[in-house]
């Protein structure tokens, strides 16, 4: 609707300055001549707008106008609201920068839209923290300030499988949260890492400037890193058979592993056929923990490994259990 591209046109104005024409039009899927009218519009309706020409121009306000309008409508008023997750914000020590913030949306909203937003706050409750999700073992604010200021980070860092830390001078791009677990985003030695913020030991600043590799951003090095994690090459397939009962278990606690969708087994859809991909055969062992809620089908190397770790655990079981070594 023209009312929300004015109004859109009003805000980027108040929020940016001088802004090109081109990049209204395409942040507003627009074109330029459509901007133009509608600065035309703007102006004929008291805005102190004005349209500067030349290589560095653009489009701005008079210096000093302001305008109250939040320009939010009722379903932009409860998304807000559902925004304010509990998790991440406590994690960096925001939550009470949050709830300041929100009360200043409430207050500015127009009257009409504040009882929705405010019954959206009491209704909607989002928690992405995962169940069982470990605490880092290092405070995060060590990490946050290494990304706001710019400075390289020595990471004492447990690999997964690793018995010892490794030391690690990296040069972070920034912090994304998936799933309820904290990752550092950073390049090591120029190349790209992802290091999850509950292996990490201990952190330190180092007081040199961060070198980035020039021209990226978090996301374009998180949006590589992920790709590499959900399409890496495993060396081990494992076929299944998953019972609906523990379905959603095993997507939440093998997510990573899991290749492809699971697909329907037989008429009665109580069994899905799945895949996963594990590094080592021996890695598999986790796929006990389902018990007969999922039966292996290949490989013959993976059904082997789990028949003799079962067989190992009703030998320790299935003995005597007060005599040593029974």
């Amino acid at each position: 609707m023209k009312s929300d591209r004015l109004l859109s046109i009003l805000l980027l104005l108040q929020t940016r300055g001088l802004v090109p024409a081109g990049e209204l039009a395409e942040r507003l899927e627009v074109s330029v001549r459509t901007i133009y009218r509608d600065v035309e519009a703007l102006s004929a309706s008291g805005v102190p707008v004005y349209a500067e020409r030349g290589r560095h121009g653009g489009i701005a306000l008079l210096p000093g106008f302001r305008t109250d309008v939040t320009g939010l409508t009722e379903d932009e008023s409860r998304a807000l609201f559902v925004l304010a997750a509990q998790g991440a914000h406590a994690a960096l020590g925001l939550d009470a920068a949050l709830g300041s913030a929100l009360r200043k949306v409430m207050a500015a909203l127009p009257a009409p839209h504040r009882p929705a937003a405010e019954l959206t706050s009491r209704r909607i409750l989002v928690d992405p923290a995962r169940w069982m999700t470990p605490e880092p073992a290092v405070d995060l604010d060590v990490l946050h300030t290494a990304v706001f200021t710019d400075r390289r980070v020595q990471l004492s860092y447990r690999r997964r499988g690793a018995t010892e830390p490794g030391g690690y001078l990296l040069d972070p791009y920034g912090l994304v949260v998936k799933a309820g677990v904290w990752y550092l985003v950073a390049d090591k030695a120029g190349e790209a890492r992802l290091f999850r913020a509950d292996r990490v030991v201990a952190a330190a600043i180092v007081d040199e400037p961060v070198r980035r590799r020039a021209g990226l951003e978090l996301a374009d090095v998180w949006e590589t890193l992920r790709h590499q994690v959900e399409h890496r090459s495993t060396e081990t397939r494992v076929t299944a058979l998953v019972h609906c009962d523990r379905l959603e278990l095993l997507r939440r606690l093998h997510a990573p592993r899991l290749i492809g969708e699971p697909v329907p087994e037989g008429a009665d859809g109580v069994w899905s056929r799945v895949e996963l991909g594990f590094d080592v055969p021996m890695a598999a062992r986790s796929l006990l923990a389902f018990g007969e809620g999922l039966r292996v089908l290949a490989p013959p190397e993976v059904r082997d490994e789990l028949a003799r770790t079962a067989a190992a655990i009703v030998k320790l079981y299935g003995g005597d259990a007060t005599r040593p070594g029974a």
